[in-house]
């Protein structure tokens, strides 16, 4: 693992925080919400303006390269609400970023995988002795290829572990730099390609216990301050879970919807219905309970955010573990919106 660059993560956030000791500035009915390109329903409603719809906001999206760069500008106060996976905000939350938890988009299930490059020799997680994988450190990803790695017996450090956002995977997939990448769409449906799955979120999850998933932070001075606008806004969030969940076989290449997921994602039109499979989405009202969100510190949402920030304690990633990471959790929202 490299040293240096956890190091320069945690400097960077530091410094980020320094910096976010005065609450984010937005005018009146403003909000700055940063997003990456995963592949989620919720795309619709950003290219029907749908959240502008329902709360009479102005809206402004800001496209981000990982999860890290989302919690650094939620930190600074460069956006008020940044979508990020669990692993992410684990660290968030132990570095003291100002967050609360509001929606969990997905649960990650087989949408994140391990793709070995056609060539590579290399057939199961031992064989990874001496590689280089790329993955964006301190992503749901980041965390679930340590926890395979271990499990599999396999000491990390023999493994060279190179530090990519997707984009700079894809590009070094594509010149040849890495044998192998843990990543998400867009990116993954471009590598598989080339390249066989070793292994996914969901397999890990399932022989380990750890499940990793994506969500959305609201700043804590932003939310309280924007009570009826989160309210609206975790609304159209369900709706648009809904609006995929209740008619999958609506969504095909030639949809609305699949063409505005396409265009916010950076994801190819063809590929899009299929990487929307891959994850499992939650109603409210499963949020609301103690298997997600609710439940305070003894929530999934909770432990989970504990176990990871453990696990990226070991690894120098953090430096410290919260007691409680149900601080960070905020189950008011979805509570309301499952009435």
């Amino acid at each position: 693992m490299q040293t240096p660059n956890r190091r320069l993560f945690s400097l960077v956030l530091a410094a980020a925080l320094g910096a976010a000791v005065l609450p984010a500035q937005a005018a009146p009915n403003e909000v700055v919400i940063g997003y990456q390109d995963m592949v989620l329903p919720w795309r619709y409603a950003q290219e029907t303006q749908a959240v502008e719809k329902a709360t009479g906001y102005k809206i402004s999206y800001r496209k981000l390269g990982s999860g890290a760069e989302i919690t650094r500008a939620l930190a600074s106060g460069a956006i008020h609400i940044g979508e990020a996976g669990s692993s992410p905000f684990a660290a968030a939350l132990s570095q003291g970023v100002p967050i609360q938890i509001f929606w969990v988009a997905d649960n990650i299930h087989n949408a994140e995988a391990l793709v070995v490059r056609n060539g590579s020799n290399a057939k199961t997680l031992a064989d990874l002795k001496g590689k280089k994988i790329g993955i964006p450190y301190v992503s749901t990803s980041h965390f679930h290829a340590l926890v395979a790695l271990q499990a599999a017996g396999v000491n990390p450090k023999d493994v060279k572990v190179l530090n990519l956002r997707p984009p700079e995977i894809l590009a070094a997939w594509e010149r040849g730099d890495i044998d192998a990448a843990f990543v998400w769409d867009p990116v993954l449906a471009k590598i598989k390609q080339n390249g066989q799955v070793l292994t996914t979120s969901g397999d890990i999850a399932l022989k380990t216990g750890k499940a990793t998933f994506d969500a959305l932070a609201v700043r804590t001075d932003f939310a309280k301050a924007n009570d009826a606008f989160l309210a609206q806004f975790v609304k159209v969030l369900a709706e648009a879970d809904k609006r995929y969940t209740s008619n999958t076989a609506a969504w095909t290449p030639q949809s609305p919807e699949v063409k505005a997921v396409a265009k916010w994602s950076g994801a190819e039109v063809a590929t899009v219905p299929d990487s929307l499979k891959l994850y499992a989405f939650i109603t409210p009202a499963e949020q609301a309970s103690p298997k997600w969100l609710g439940g305070g510190k003894s929530s999934v949402v909770s432990q989970s955010l504990a176990a990871t920030a453990q696990f990226l304690q070991t690894q120098g990633s953090v430096q410290q573990v919260l007691p409680d990471y149900s601080v960070g959790v905020n189950d008011s929202w979805v509570r309301r919106a499952a009435q």
